[in-house]
């Protein structure tokens, strides 16, 4: 089962919705922005991704700014500010079991096939 962290305005997460079940996965999708995740699944999705909170991140995003976040803030605050402010997390983001990715092409979403 492929947990599927989705914004259905979003045509890249639409676009790997649509790849994952073209390819028969089984997806639970999850509309983290009324479902935010916690600090913990946060870190558990940084852990399965490999990456620092910052490349899991949106800091092209208005709200980005508005919290007085850079590029070098401290990982702990921006982990913290995405569980608070979820748009601020990368879309369409994939966790199935210990591995995830992120998908920015679709195609990232195929490695958990």
């Amino acid at each position: 089962m492929i947990e599927y962290w989705h914004n259905p305005r979003c045509s890249k997460s639409r676009a790997g919705l649509a790849l994952l079940e073209e390819n028969g996965a089984q997806v639970c999708v999850r509309k983290y922005l009324e479902d935010a995740p916690s600090i913990d699944e946060l870190r558990a999705a940084q852990s399965a991704l490999g990456l620092s909170p910052i490349e899991m991140m949106r800091t092209g995003e208005k709200r980005f700014k508005e919290l007085g976040l850079v590029k070098t803030s401290p990982d702990e605050d921006l982990i913290r500010a995405m569980a608070e402010n979820p748009i601020l997390i990368e879309r369409p983001l994939a966790i199935a079991g210990d591995k995830a990715a992120i998908g920015r092409p679709p195609e990232n979403l195929l490695t958990l096939l």
